[in-house]
């Protein structure tokens, strides 16, 4: 039976590189493509089905599923894990593409693969990564406004940064008038459309995604946190244990262990990014003084009180890696959630 072939490729913005091995290893031929589907289906579609290798990376999602449309098996590797890649005093593009081919063929486990979500479950995301690029946006514009008026001796008193462009028209000096008026008009329309998205986020939540209604049971956990864990997460059966969640969301500190060291690290920060924010936050809204009283809460402020200087800050670490596993356990088991469940059964 022969053998497939092993194709590496180094992806760029424009052009893709190519290098492609033999079942023996030897380099068959190196090329370059266009970074287009209709370069990619032409080049990959004209060849016999093969083990592709490619970096995770922003066209990596869309590239992958073309592949695999085309029949070949494709490996999207986590750049995090090919230090060796692209740490390098001799780094070019037809290397990097010859060397992503060798480490698929040798053992495509070294590759430390990442699995892409779906296409549907992409362009859902997109709604939530919108709306987030918003709020930062209007974040922005406010803190210019604030420091603009105390550049000048005044100042904005407290209020929400939804009703901030109010607060900004009744309080700004007369001689920053002319400057900040057309922020108020930027202020109120990026205010409406943040609305915009999170009625777009409630419709997709409960026709689309009715787990999440479930995940919102806990206190603290609202549309947008509970939809993004549902769509980054993908499929709940991904984990045999709850627990796997948050390695994955890079919530459990690094190890560097060696001989008898073993060094306390911070958290490894894998996975998204975006979504460990909004387990962060959830975590201080429950330690906060407006979160109900249950486990979790209880064991932060357990956490919390041992003191030291960053007693605190480890502790909501630690609540945001508890409530992603609670996450995933809801979602997974169809259980109901129980604000004192260890309490009660310690009772």
């Amino acid at each position: 039976m022969k053998r497939s072939n092993t194709v590496g490729m180094d992806m760029g913005d424009k052009k893709n590189q190519i290098c492609i091995l033999d079942h023996d290893g030897n380099v068959c031929s190196t090329d370059s493509v266009a970074n287009t589907a209709k370069a990619i289906r032409k080049k990959f579609g004209a060849m016999q089905p093969s083990v592709v290798a490619i970096e995770a990376g922003t066209h990596s999602p869309w590239v992958s599923r073309l592949l695999e449309e085309l029949g070949h098996r494709v490996l999207i590797g986590n750049p995090r894990k090919l230090r060796f890649i692209w740490d390098s005093d001799n780094k070019y593009d037809p290397r990097d593409a010859e060397m992503l081919a060798r480490i698929a063929r040798f053992d495509p486990r070294l590759l430390y693969p990442i699995h892409h979500r779906g296409e549907e479950a992409q362009s859902d995301l997109a709604v939530i990564k919108a709306r987030y690029a918003l709020i930062k946006s209007r974040s922005a514009l406010i803190a210019h406004c604030r420091g603009s008026v105390k550049s000048v001796g005044g100042r904005i008193s407290k209020c929400s940064a939804a009703t901030f462009h109010h607060r900004l028209y009744a309080e700004m000096p007369d001689a920053l008038r002319a400057a900040l008026s057309p922020m108020i008009e930027l202020l109120a329309d990026l205010t409406a459309r943040i609305r915009e998205f999170d009625r777009q986020i409630e419709t997709l939540s409960k026709d689309k995604y009715p787990e999440t209604l479930r995940i919102r049971q806990i206190r603290g956990v609202g549309p947008v946190t509970a939809l993004a864990f549902v769509l980054t997460i993908e499929e709940s059966s991904r984990f045999k244990k709850s627990r796997s969640v948050g390695p994955y969301l890079g919530l459990v500190p690094k190890r560097d262990q060696s001989g008898q060291t073993d060094k306390q690290l911070g958290i490894t920060k894998a996975g998204n990014e975006y979504l460990r924010t909004l387990l962060v936050n959830c975590a201080q809204y429950m330690l906060g003084h407006f979160g109900e009283e249950c486990d979790l809460k209880r064991f932060g402020e357990k956490l919390a009180a041992r003191g030291g200087k960053n007693a605190r800050k480890k502790a909501i670490v630690a609540m945001a890696r508890k409530i992603a596993v609670l996450m995933h356990h809801l979602w997974k088991t169809g259980e109901d959630y129980k604000p004192l469940r260890n309490a009660t059964k310690a009772a």
